[in-house]
């Protein structure tokens, strides 16, 4: 319930900051204040910014990662080993596994995992369009690195058994990654041996 005391247009800014994931109603109303106080200019360039992302970034048809070109960057470099694939939940973990330099294949991003609790499931992810991907030109290796929490075990678990008929080796990241945790925030090193070490499903 918004306040009375607080401007129409402030409790919009705070109601719309709150709707940010991590983002608490403290933290909402800061960012909200910090607004009002910056000069109009960095205001003027934060809404830009928002609108400009909106309007020129799309996914990838071919992995599914954010980009400005389709196919993406990583897709259509021919340097890259199109021998291995390796499935991830989000696009920050794409920038989180290259930055490692241990692996220079190709991505495929999920946008999510299963999770009956929240309504998720297989047709709300990018899984059909893996395995049809795995069909039309078989890699040699698909890598789940998926997070190492339930959710993440249990989409891991689901698209091994997609996979694995097609003839395809299927391999998870090597323990080393702190279960319950994520990929995007895991250090270069860690995730690195993680990828070095993986292991067949």
């Amino acid at each position: 319930m918004r306040s009375r005391v607080t401007a129409e247009p402030v409790a919009k800014l705070i109601d719309e900051f709150g709707k940010l994931p991590g983002v608490g109603p403290k933290t909402a109303s800061r960012l909200a204040y910090h607004i009002l106080r910056s000069d109009r200019e960095e205001a003027v360039a934060l809404a830009e910014a928002i609108l400009e992302v909106k309007e020129r970034i799309v996914l990838c048809s071919t992995c599914f990662n954010i980009t400005e070109h389709d196919p993406c960057p990583i897709c259509s470099d021919e340097q890259r080993d199109r021998r291995t694939i390796c499935v991830v939940e989000e696009p920050l973990d794409v920038v989180a596994l290259d930055r490692t330099g241990e692996y220079n294949g190709l991505y495929h991003v999920l946008h999510g995992v299963l999770s009956p609790v929240d309504g998720i499931g297989p047709d709300r992810l990018r899984i059909r369009e893996l395995v049809a991907r795995v069909q039309a030109d078989p890699p040699d290796e698909v890598i789940l690195a998926l997070n190492p929490n339930i959710e993440g075990d249990a989409t891991a678990m689901y698209i091994a058994r997609q996979l694995l008929p097609l003839g395809v080796t299927v391999t998870r990241p090597a323990s080393g990654l702190p279960v319950g945790g994520d990929l995007e925030y895991a250090d270069e090193v860690t995730l690195g041996r993680a990828l070095a070490g993986r292991r067949a499903l």
